[in-house]
This record gives C-alpha cells, structure tokens and sequence, in this order.
C-alpha cells in the first residue's frame, strides 16, 4: 500500500514525502508502529498512547510531537528545531 506521510521540517502537512509502509504493528506498551520504506532509505513511525509520535525517516532527520504541543526536527546536518 502506497501512502504519503507528513514528513517535513516544519510539521506542517504541507510538505510531504512519499513512501510505502513495509510493516506495522502494536509494541508491548500498547503503542503502534510501522516501517516505511522512502525514496532516501528506510523509515519509521510510532504513534503512542500519550498522543505523543515520532517520525525516523530515510534521510537521517527525526521528527518528535509530544503530544501536548510540543516538538523537536533534527535535520539530516544534525541541526535540531524545537517548537
């Protein structure tokens, strides 16, 4: 299954990178995850049960909601962005 998922610097939905999620499933702490498969590499995501997720894409750079409105972007140069 094809899908696009919100993958930009920013965290906004408006920027986006394709990619094919390769495998998914729920944690022992009840947590779901999946691995995605991106035109840069390999990539994951978790959704937890706090609200919080956190994206590991292709290209090295992260991306961390923690569910009350905070957020973190580490770029692939290693700069971090919080919000």
């Amino acid at each position: 299954m094809s899908d696009k998922g919100n993958l930009g610097g920013s965290g906004k939905s408006s920027s986006y990178t394709p990619y094919t999620v390769t495998g998914s499933g729920t944690n022992s702490q009840g947590n779901s995850y999946d691995t995605r498969s991106q035109p840069s590499g390999n990539a994951y995501h978790y959704s937890n049960n706090d609200g919080s997720y956190y994206y590991s894409n292709g290209n090295n750079s992260t991306y961390h909601n923690n569910g009350q409105g905070g957020s973190t972007y580490t770029a692939p140069n290693g700069n971090v962005y919080k919000k």
